[in-house]
């Protein structure tokens, strides 16, 4: 049960950072103050919940492991759904290569248990 609720947190604060990030830059992006508003508004309550699922992490797993696997993740996430999918923004196979090499970063990470 406690590993389905660490992949569960890994999940939430992903997503949340995800929208955090994407609402930051959409407010970024124009629309006036309404839109600014209204996604710093979104952009920032995400960030608050997703540092809620990391605190929940540190209860359950050493700080070593549960920051640098959730900020990694979040990182992926960010580029790949938010900027690559949803922004339409290009990422370059050296980037690419680079996300892979994060993704085995956080596999020796995490296996450090």
């Amino acid at each position: 049960m406690t590993g389905l609720l660490i992949v569960g947190l890994f999940m939430t604060h992903m997503s949340l950072n995800v929208l955090s990030n994407a609402g930051l830059k959409l407010s970024a992006s124009g629309g006036g103050v309404k839109g600014y508003v209204s996604w710093q508004l979104v952009g920032n309550v995400a960030g608050f919940l997703g540092i809620q699922a990391l605190t929940g992490l540190m209860a359950l797993l050493p700080m070593h492991i549960a920051f640098p696997v959730s900020q990694g993740l979040a990182v992926i996430g960010t580029q790949v759904l938010a900027a690559h999918w949803f922004f339409k923004e290009t990422i370059t196979p050296l980037q690419w290569a680079g996300t892979v090499l994060v993704v085995a970063g956080i596999a020796l990470i995490g296996s450090g248990r």
